[in-house]
This record gives C-alpha cells, sequence and structure tokens, in this order.
C-alpha cells in the first residue's frame, strides 16, 4: 500500500501534474511527472515528499479489474518513490491494454517511463 503521505488526492494536483508536467507513454501505461513541484497547502522550507496517483478509467475493464490494476501499480509505485526528486507529482494513467498485463508487464512499463521522465532514457 502506498503510505498516505505520498498519495495525490486534489484535482488540483492532478491537473498540474498533467497540464504542467512532462510526459511518457507506453503501451499499457502514461506517467505525468511535474518534478519538484512545491505543495501550497503545506508551509516550512523543507520540501513536501513525492506523491503520487492513478488514473483508471472504464475502458480498462470492470471495476474488479480496474481495482486490480491501481493495487498492482500503487504496489510499483511505492517501491520507486526514492527514485524520484522530493515534492515531484507523478500521475499514471492505465491504458486500456493494462487490465489484460501482468505484473511483470505494468512494472516494466512503469520502469521505462520513468527512466524517461528522469532523464535516463532516450525517445
Amino acid at each position: 500500500m502506498l503510505p498516505t503521505e505520498h498519495r495525490l488526492r486534489r484535482r488540483e494536483d492532478f491537473a498540474t501534474a498533467v497540464r504542467r508536467g512532462r510526459r511518457a507513454g507506453r503501451p499499457l501505461l502514461v506517467v505525468h511527472l511535474r518534478s519538484g513541484a512545491t505543495d501550497p497547502h503545506v508551509p516550512g522550507e523543507s520540501l513536501p515528499p513525492t506523491r503520487a496517483g492513478f488514473v483508471v478509467s472504464k475502458a480498462v475493464g470492470g471495476a474488479v479489474v480496474r481495482n486490480k490494476v491501481k493495487r498492482r501499480l500503487r504496489h510499483l509505485m511505492r517501491d520507486r518513490l526514492a527514485s524520484v526528486p522530493p515534492g515531484s507529482l507523478v500521475v499514471v494513467r492505465a491504458l486500456p491494454g493494462a487490465g489484460d498485463a501482468d505484473h511483470a508487464q505494468l512494472a516494466r512499463d512503469l520502469d521505462a517511463a520513468l527512466q524517461r521522465l528522469l532523464g535516463g532514457g532516450a525517445r
């Protein structure tokens, strides 16, 4: 499970990550990253923790499939939070093929998208 302080919940935060962040698409998902964005809702000098949110539409499948995909993505993202700069906003949007994909395929696409966004991959 993704810890509470690392969850993206506000609509404005999702919109900021999607509209002002960088994007990397893969066959199963699209990752939006707003690197080092400060949270205006949290006072203090230190950067807030990296926060991640997930968008899984009905195009992915029924409720059971969507929830399974969200659980897998949350688990995968939890292990990758340390590689993303503090204060970043990450939105992972699942594409229709994600419902049929297994854990390893989702992990491969998530790693490739994050690597590209963080400067480690070519276009």
